[in-house]
């Protein structure tokens, strides 16, 4: 599926590559439409197609992962509202393999997320996710989202990898297509993000459900970084 002997980088999404994305579909779609509903004396229904209406305002932007946005707009402290179900926070369970093959071949891994600075702690926090990465990117340190051509500009700038030579995962098609515009040569896509819904048909690039379907690959091939050292 993927050539790893010409793979020496590889970058990460977060939400629903490393982590299962059922607690930010849980968070956004239901439990912080039903606080407001509850806060506002409205109907739940009413409550969510309000929020719908201001996700799509902003949909793609820096704003829609911003916490200190949605923190002033709904007037609520989104980080305490995320707190209060953090225990729903959770690796996937074939994260932790992939992640330690990728570091025993001698490869660089990289997280680049959307997510907020705040929610990125958190979920650090919770899952230590940090001690199996290299380096821990949020986009919001850009002020652009990974959907656009200038964060993958600045990323390189600031990490020095070679497109030819660098794998990226995710689970968003829009954002993988954004990366493969930029001429990100390799690049893979998640079928299962959120462990509660169904998993997804990808036509658009080589796709995977389980990453333990890689390991031998991966350490059968190491970096070319590793071997030269």
């Amino acid at each position: 599926m993927l050539a790893w002997k010409e793979i020496d980088t590889v970058l990460l999404d977060m939400d629903g590559t490393l982590l299962d994305l059922h607690f930010d579909n849980h968070f956004w779609l239901e439990f912080l439409p039903a606080k407001l509903a509850e806060r506002d004396g409205i109907a739940p229904e009413q409550a969510r197609e309000f929020m719908q209406g201001e996700y799509a305002k902003v949909t793609g932007t820096i704003d829609w992962y911003c916490l200190d946005y949605w923190t002033d707009k709904l007037q609520l402290d989104i980080v305490a509202a995320k707190r209060e179900i953090q225990h729903l926070i959770s690796m996937r369970e074939d994260t932790l393999p992939f992640l330690d093959a990728l570091k025993e071949s001698g490869r660089e891994v990289v997280l680049v997320t959307n997510a907020h600075p705040q929610s990125l702690s958190l979920k650090v926090e919770r899952t230590q996710l940090d001690s199996h990465i290299d380096t821990l990117i949020s986009t919001h340190e850009f002020g652009v989202t990974k959907e656009s051509q200038l964060l993958w500009q600045q990323l390189q700038q600031r990490l020095g990898f070679d497109c030819a030579r660098t794998l990226f995962v995710d689970d968003s098609l829009g954002i993988l297509h954004a990366a493969q515009q930029y001429g990100i040569a390799h690049l893979l896509a998640v079928q299962n993000p959120d462990s509660k819904q169904p998993v997804r048909e990808i036509d658009d690039f080589p796709a995977i459900q389980d990453y333990r379907y890689l390991l031998d690959d991966i350490r059968d091939n190491p970096s070319g970084k590793a071997l030269s050292r």
